[in-house]
């Protein structure tokens, strides 16, 4: 028996805005190494095959960090302690590194073809069938174990492999997401995530079994990042409670190839629906009561409202109706909000300031209303442990620069949750796309579909099952890890998928 959550289109979560316009001012980690420590060569292949070394003619290496404003040295803090991870810490394994790279190199048509499969056939949020179809028996085929409709989300499902006995080694988490946009498809790359997701597991499994470390991988394909907080219900369920870290990767807009640390935004979004008195707009008005009204009074205080906030703080909206006609006094408006704001901590008070004004468009026509809070999106906390490692792995096998900025994007994501819950890491990497365009556009989605995102998602994936690899081979790294994330949270996420306990998704 399954049962799903109703949802709404608001486009509340994923990186939407992330680096949108000018590009934000960024920290370098790392820059390309020099002399002994030049890279591992990797297999050369046509440009489609993403682990070569050969990069195709539209990558350019980016050699300089000058991004600016959240500038840092590595010697410095971060947002969490930077632990003890360094160079001087860091042993790549030339060994492990190839087996990933042939394992991906070897899957690569399979996981080209699974990526278009997704792409062509864009599902909603909580309605990812055929995604969810596809990927399961994909992975079943591949020798995971593997659960559908899990914890009773129609659409979720996970695919575990365990290497030696249960509770032996440490178990890392992977996430696929698979939501598309309504009328733009997949603007925003989950058939990328998912296809980078299932290329990390593989790729991982071989790893452990060739270089004998024990350990569990579980795959988690995660439904509704979009809107809906499909990762927080799960979080609810106890899907995470068995993983030492969770990690995935996100494309954004670019044409440089690096990989990227960034935080976003905390955000939850609200609806208001107000009920009013039908009359004849010419003969009687007076006999009506304005739900249009109340909505546009609410819309003029968060207007004003918008004066006083905070430079990262954001708050956006829009109004729908229901037969609307003019010569009709409109008995029924609905509005829904997002409210966005770099901590959880500053977003609950900014939302009463917004609730107040929603509450004012009905006390100033005389409608009936109702609030609605829906699932919240808390802020990204990036691991700097399992950051610091893809970053030197990035550096010493691809060349690649990296860059951690403390600046969060101006975007939500319900990975955000996670990352509250245990150590996560959620990596974004430049995808080239027409005219620059960037998520949640047209452009992006076919920028989504195009050999060259597929080689650069691939190229993530390598550089994630590496550092997963390290968890669960290496557990005084794995110690770092958990160390940093204690430094960095108060303690665990309570388990709720709504904002205040009350409400529902509207």
């Amino acid at each position: 028996m399954t049962s799903d959550p109703p949802h709404e289109w608001s486009q509340a979560g994923c990186f939407s805005g992330i680096l949108a316009g000018s590009r934000r001012q960024r920290a370098c980690l790392h820059s390309p190494p020099q002399g002994e420590d030049a890279p591992l060569a990797p297999q050369a292949s046509s440009p489609e095959k993403s682990v070569s070394g050969e990069f195709p003619a539209y990558v350019r290496i980016a050699s300089s960090c000058d991004f600016g404003t959240a500038k840092r040295e590595i010697g410095l803090p971060p947002p969490y302690s930077w632990a003890s991870t360094s160079e001087v810490d860091y042993v790549p394994n030339a060994n492990v590194m190839r087996t990933i790279e042939d394992t991906l190199h070897e899957l690569d048509p399979e996981l080209r073809r699974l990526s278009l499969d997704i792409h062509d056939h864009p599902e909603l949020n909580f309605e990812e069938r055929y995604a969810h179809d596809r990927l399961t028996e994909f992975m079943s085929s591949h020798g995971f174990t593997v659960t559908r409709q899990y914890l009773g989300l129609a659409t979720a499902w996970r695919a575990e492999f365990r290497r030696g006995a249960r509770g032996l080694g440490r178990t890392v988490g992977v996430n696929a997401e698979m939501d598309a946009l309504p009328g733009i498809g997949h603007g925003c790359g989950h058939n990328l995530i998912a296809m980078a997701g299932v290329g990390i597991a593989l790729a991982l499994r071989a790893a452990l079994e060739k270089h004998d470390v024990p350990g569990t991988i579980v795959l988690l394909g995660t439904p509704a990042e979009e809107t809906g907080a499909g990762k927080q219900i799960l979080l609810d369920r106890g899907a995470y409670e068995d993983m030492d870290v969770c990690i995935m990767c996100h494309p954004v807009s670019g044409d440089t190839q690096e990989v990227g640390f960034v935080s976003s935004l905390a955000m939850q979004s609200l609806a208001v629906e107000y009920f009013g008195q039908p009359a004849h707009a010419g003969y009687a008005p007076w006999d009506g009561v304005n739900a249009l009204d109340a909505a546009f009074v609410a819309y003029a205080g968060i207007s004003a409202l918008r004066q006083q906030i905070r430079p990262e703080q954001r708050v956006h909206g829009v109004i729908s109706g229901r037969d609307w006609t003019p010569n009709v006094i409109p008995d029924y408006a609905k509005m829904s909000w997002s409210v966005r704001t770099e901590k959880w901590g500053a977003l609950e008070p900014l939302r009463e300031r917004v609730v107040r004004c929603l509450e004012a468009g009905a006390s100033a026509t005389g409608c009936r209303h109702e609030i609605v809070l829906n699932e919240r999106y808390l802020d990204l906390r990036q691991n700097p442990v399992l950051a610091e490692d893809v970053a030197l792995t990035a550096q010493r096998c691809y060349g690649l620069p990296s860059y951690w900025t403390e600046q969060p994007a101006s975007a939500s994501t319900d990975f955000g949750n996670v990352s509250h819950a245990l150590p996560a890491l959620h990596p974004i990497f430049n995808i080239p796309s027409p005219d620059n365009a960037k998520n949640h556009t047209p452009g992006f989605a076919r920028a989504a579909r195009t050999e060259a995102a597929h080689a650069a998602a691939l190229r993530v994936a390598a550089l994630l099952a590496r550092t997963a690899f390290r968890v669960q081979a290496d557990g005084a790294f794995c110690a770092r890890v958990r160390a940093a994330y204690d430094a960095g949270a108060a303690g665990r996420l309570e388990s709720r998928s709504r904002g205040d306990g009350d409400g529902s998704m509207a």
